[in-house]
């Protein structure tokens, strides 16, 4: 089976290759022709073969072995390629629609031909090809460069057959219309480029894991007997299918620490056979079981703080009415507008309800679904 570095290398030479080739002939078609159209879809051809160079380069180096200063290796680097991606492609736009406008305001005269036809036709049937091509194999093995220059090419198929329309009206009614259509293609340039910096900053920032991943590995860890609920699972990203998570989980409190190792080292053979995610942590909540007056505090005390508007959840309860101690998470929506002082107020109501006891209440994230 090929590795994943050897598939995004292979499609990104096919990338570069085509794209050079198509970026030569119609530049020196375009020039020919004195098609700003051409000419603005010649550059953006170049940008493409130079940004699939850079996904290469982004590849080799998000592939080198872990080392001591990154013991978790360099995938992120893909991130960084990815923003140079974007960054090219939003300037290729910017660039080619200075030109454009130049050319609205100062028109020539185009003179296209059968051969520049042709060329364009041929064009748009590679890059929906290549697109088609590029964006499969990156889904394939999860690289967002590849993707995004699948998708560039997509769109490039289309920007190329606005062209060749421009250039039939121009060949068959003496209609002018490329420098309008040369802008036409920078905006959609722009746009798109403007969504890929929005992805790859994204990626760099770190977002909130598809709720599809985080809902799996809870049914992972819910399904080991022992395990009575599943809390604060966080999902650290170190690049394309390299995710670390972190996880609570609530066991009943009579479990001895030689019962809570073999589950929680279960807990992580499951999550990695199952979700091919590292479980690098697992916290333990130790919930009362064998105590009624137990529960009933704990009942009381969920009451008080779930009717609060903007509470998503609590959880990791634990009291011990003997030494009148208890503890507690609350998490809040982050729409809340002052959730600091939200989680004041209901430690508080928690308190005054019971004056005899030491609360230690953590304001938790709403890290995943």
């Amino acid at each position: 089976m090929e590795s994943r570095e050897k598939i995004i290398v292979r499609t990104s030479i096919i990338g570069i290759l085509t794209n050079i080739v198509l970026a030569s002939l119609k530049a020196v078609v375009g020039l020919a022709a004195k098609s700003m159209a051409m000419v603005s879809d010649a550059v953006n051809n170049l940008t493409d073969a130079l940004s699939s160079i850079i996904t290469i380069v982004g590849t080799k180096l998000a592939n080198r072995a872990p080392d001591k200063k990154h013991p978790l290796g360099h995938g992120r680097i893909e991130y960084i390629s990815a923003s140079i991606v974007s960054a090219i492609v939003l300037y290729a736009g910017i660039t080619t629609l200075v030109e454009s406008v130049k050319k609205i305001i100062h028109p020539e005269e185009v003179d296209h031909t059968i051969l520049s036809l042709i060329l364009l036709a041929v064009a748009v049937a590679a890059k929906l090809v290549l697109g088609a091509f590029t964006k499969k194999q990156g889904e394939k093995v999860n690289s967002g460069a590849l993707v995004a220059s699948g998708q560039d090419a997509s769109q490039d198929a289309i920007l190329s057959g606005s062209v060749l329309l421009s250039a039939l009206l121009y060949f068959l009614f003496q209609i002018n219309i490329e420098a309008f259509v040369g802008a036409g293609i920078s905006v959609f340039i722009i746009k798109a480029g403007i969504e890929m910096v929005t992805d790859a900053v994204n990626d760099l920032v770190g977002v909130r894991v598809e709720s599809e991943i985080s809902t799996a590995v809870k049914e992972t860890i819910l399904a080991e007997e022992g395990v009575l609920g599943v809390y604060d699972l966080f999902f650290n990203n170190y690049g394309p299918d390299r995710l670390i998570a972190t996880a609570h989980i609530e066991v009943a409190d009579e479990m001895t620490a030689i019962e809570i190792d073999a589950l929680t080292r279960r807990l992580q053979e499951a999550v990695f056979q199952k979700n091919g995610i590292a479980l690098a942590t697992v916290g333990i909540y130790a919930a009362n079981t064998a105590s009624n007056e137990s529960a009933q505090i704990r009942e009381n005390v969920r009451h008080l703080i779930m009717e609060h508007e903007g509470v998503l959840q609590f959880h990791g309860f634990f009291v011990n009415p003997a030494e009148k101690r208890m503890s507690f998470d609350i998490v809040l929506d982050f729409d809340v507008k002052d959730r600091h002082a939200l989680y004041q107020e209901i430690v508080q109501e928690i308190q005054d309800a019971y004056p005899d006891y030491t609360i230690r209440a953590t304001l938790d994230l709403d890290l995943s679904d």
